[in-house]
């Protein structure tokens, strides 16, 4: 029986224990590159004339001013192109342009109040009960549904007995509102 056959080398040609058989590895791929036809063509250039003066243009932006030419004139699909295209554009720019935070408009009267905030927004009313002429600013009582939305807001920092007076004293109808579990044990009810 020969030593030399399917599975069985020559003794000079055997491949070596842990080592490829295929040393150049897998063949590349036939393509040239990743440039399709249709990238290539979209890149040459044509000789347009407008107003009797000739214009070199891509291809893509002659086919652009076709689509709008053909929207103008009522195509439907060619319309859906452009409104396509203005959404591609928009989305670009917003990604480019830097975030801007909104103005806030203050009046230059008195900054530092909030009460005049309160009482357009309803979240409080004056309160009769106290009347000093001496007072810089308007006393207020909190209205009870703002009280309560904040007394109900996840991740509040734990009441002391005196936020809990003062509460009270700064809410109308401060037996209406309902306490967290906590608070009402500390309270006594």
């Amino acid at each position: 029986m020969s030593d030399v056959g399917p599975g069985r080398p020559p003794p000079g040609r055997a491949v070596r224990k842990g080592t490829s058989g295929n040393s150049k590895g897998r063949p590349k791929s036939r393509r040239a590159s990743s440039i399709s036809a249709f990238d290539i063509i979209m890149d040459r250039t044509l000789t347009l004339t407008q107003g009797g003066k000739p214009r070199e243009v891509t291809l893509e932006e002659a086919l652009q001013h076709r689509t709008y030419q053909q929207a103008i004139q009522g195509n439907r699909a060619a319309q859906r192109d452009v409104l396509k295209m203005i959404a591609k554009r928009e989305k670009w720019l917003a990604a480019k342009r830097p975030v801007s935070w909104p103005k806030l408009l203050m009046e230059p009267k008195d900054p530092d109040n909030a009460n005049e905030a309160l009482l357009l927004l309803g979240i409080a009313e004056p309160d009769t009960r106290w009347n000093y002429p001496t007072d810089k600013y308007q006393r207020l009582q909190l209205q009870p549904w703002a009280v309560q939305a904040a007394l109900s807001r996840p991740g509040r920092r734990r009441l002391s007995a005196r936020d809990v007076s003062e509460i009270n004293r700064c809410t109308r109808d401060a037996e209406t509102l309902r306490w967290p579990a906590g608070v009402r044990d500390e309270q006594g009810d």
